[in-house]
């Protein structure tokens, strides 16, 4: 297998923690977002989207995070990263999205650039943008976490929920965010980092950390 990603993107952070949690081996191929790589053609003709991550496995290439993860976890199923009752599965996947698609969107890369370079927003309004939509999109998954408390976000072992988690509280640190009003959100961020899954795949420890 090969992962196309970079150390600093977050779906790609989700990706590398699935692949560690299942213990699976892969290729590191680095695609730098802030100096444009994802735009040459070598890699346009890997992904059509031009974003990361990008998984390869065998004639099969995949995309977007979530769909990643759950490749992974249907082709190698050991350990789950999804719950076997329906409802539980449900859960999981909405805390997941509650993370990938309703706070990731407004603050990745393409979005700040075209804050700061198209609409001509000064950097401390683009971080004001950032931390709102952060503070407040965590405060939605500290009041899930908060009515059915567990190790993780969702019982004793990790799954995708916190695949999605651990990568955006990381970002929420590095753009100096309010933590502190979402304390069982931070303790499931602190029994992940205690596993090597999450710890081994931060990215300053990535190939092409900076």
């Amino acid at each position: 297998m090969e992962l196309f990603n970079y150390y600093r993107s977050s779906a790609s952070y989700r990706v590398r923690i699935a692949l560690a949690l299942k213990g699976l081996d892969y290729a590191y191929r680095p695609v730098h977002l802030a100096k444009n790589e994802q735009f040459t053609e070598s890699y346009a003709a890997v992904s059509a989207a031009r974003l990361v991550p990008l998984l390869r496995d065998g004639e099969h290439s995949i995309t977007q995070s979530l769909a990643i993860m759950e490749y992974l976890d249907e082709t190698h199923p050991t350990p789950p990263l999804l719950p076997a009752a329906p409802a539980e599965r449900a859960r999981v996947r909405a805390l997941a999205m509650d993370i990938a698609c309703e706070i990731h969107p407004l603050n990745n890369l393409r979005v700040l650039r075209y804050l700061v370079r198209d609409l001509k927003v000064s950097d401390d309004d683009k971080n004001r943008w950032y931390r709102h939509w952060v503070e407040t999109g965590l405060e939605v998954v500290e009041r899930r976490l908060a009515a059915q408390p567990a190790t993780f976000c969702h019982g004793d072992t990790p799954t995708l929920a916190d695949c999605c988690l651990v990568p955006q509280i990381f970002n929420a640190q590095r753009f100096d965010c309010r933590l502190g009003h979402v304390p069982h959100v931070m303790r499931v961020f602190e029994a992940c980092m205690a596993l090597p899954a999450f710890e081994d795949t931060r990215p300053e420890k990535c190939p092409d950390a900076e």
